[in-house]
């Protein structure tokens, strides 16, 4: 047989060997697999243990009912309302918010001892050089939130704006710089569908330089109202528009709660605080000094937010004889020198508002057109851009 033929035969015939794992090895395979099973089903455990150790203190406990309805009430102020009843169920939500009003209408109740004793140049001689600036600004921080004080010395320089044109709200920035203002807050609430609303329409009434604006009702139907009169005392609670004008209100809009009253805090305890939301609410001093709180919120490691339990303990603090929240969340903003000073809850940026607080230098030069005069409530669309 020839050489090359022997070879290649030998060849075809060699036998692959395939190493077979040894039992050693198997054993500890299957070791390791049952070990992870084991701490799969391990784990599992706890965490079924752990939820249900949770869900039972979340909702058969106080401290977890109380944390329950604080996240509810959270929830109430955005525009994920309807999540609100995962955490109450829809029967307690629609109650939960009734009752709110009816806590409000209850706040309102209180009668105004008119204890606020504002100082005029007859009254008060102030040295020019004991004269306070127009506007300080101050930073506020609690628990879980940071913000800024506003504080405006001159009461009668506030003015409420609204926006320049026809259909579209404005943003308080933007109201600032066209006005020339030295400062702005955003104010009212306004008409929101699905939260995309365009910020023209408000909800209630607007009042500026003593006349009405914008009124969704009648002229003998109460609405809650923030606002200032002709001596510069802030008037807050419910009141008809016929009734605002005999009291000689001149800048007013639409929001509630009032919760501070002849210096006393209504506002019982943070249960009843409205949940935690960035804030921005009203205050004034014995002798006129008004104070605007802007709170951010919904900001991790920033900022949380408040309840209007936080703002009321800030605003007593500063000596505080009436306060009343104003149209917060993704809204609050506080510009100062043509500048946002704080950080807004908004992704979307700075929100278009229907009208808002501004401190002027020379307010009665400032001339504010009523956008809405002429144009009927009912057929404004909120929603078109």
């Amino acid at each position: 047989m020839p050489a090359n033929l022997s070879s290649s035969t030998k060849t075809a015939q060699t036998k692959v060997t395939v190493k077979k794992p040894s039992p050693r090895a198997s054993k500890k395979k299957k070791k390791r697999t049952s070990a992870l099973v084991t701490l799969f089903f391990y784990t599992l455990s706890i965490l079924m243990m752990f939820g249900t150790a949770f869900s039972l203190w979340f909702f058969l406990t106080e401290s977890g009912t109380n944390l329950r309805y604080l996240m509810a009430d959270t929830l109430i102020s955005t525009q994920h309302r309807h999540w609100a009843a995962y955490l109450i169920g829809e029967t307690e939500l629609t109650k939960r918010v009734d009752r709110y009003w009816k806590q409000f209408d209850t706040y309102t109740e209180v009668k105004d001892e008119r204890l606020v004793h504002l100082n005029t140049p007859e009254t008060t001689p102030v040295k020019a050089a004991e004269k306070k600036p127009l506007v300080e600004i101050e930073p506020i921080e609690g628990k879980n939130f940071k913000g800024k004080l506003l504080i405006v010395n001159d009461p009668k320089s506030l003015r409420i704006a609204v926006p320049g044109k026809v259909g579209k709200g404005e943003k308080v920035s933007s109201m600032v710089k066209r006005l020339g203002a030295v400062a702005g807050v955003n104010a009212g609430g306004f008409v929101d569908p699905e939260w995309m609303g365009n910020g023209f329409q408000p909800t209630g009434l607007v009042i500026s330089g003593g006349k009405i604006y914008y009124n969704d009702g009648g002229m003998n139907t109460p609405n809650h109202i923030v606002g200032i009169d002709k001596d510069g005392r802030m008037i807050a609670g419910k009141y008809k528009p016929t009734e605002l004008l005999q009291m000689g209100v001149q800048e007013a809009v639409t929001f509630a709660p009032r919760f501070i009253v002849n210096g006393v805090g209504q506002i019982k305890n943070q249960a009843d605080g409205w949940g935690i939301a960035p804030r921005t609410c009203m205050a004034q001093k014995e002798d006129g000094t008004i104070m605007f709180a802007i709170i951010d919120g919904r900001q991790p490691g920033h900022s949380i937010g408040a309840t209007l339990y936080d703002i009321q303990n800030i605003f007593l603090e500063h000596g505080a004889i009436t306060a009343a929240n104003l149209d917060g969340g993704s809204s609050t903003v506080l510009v100062h020198n043509n500048e946002i000073i704080n950080k807004p809850a908004s992704e979307y940026g700075e929100r278009y508002l229907p009208t808002a607080w501004l401190v002027f230098d020379n307010p009665q030069s400032v001339t504010i057109k009523n956008i809405w005069e002429g144009l009927d409530p009912s057929k404004i669309d909120p929603s078109k851009w």
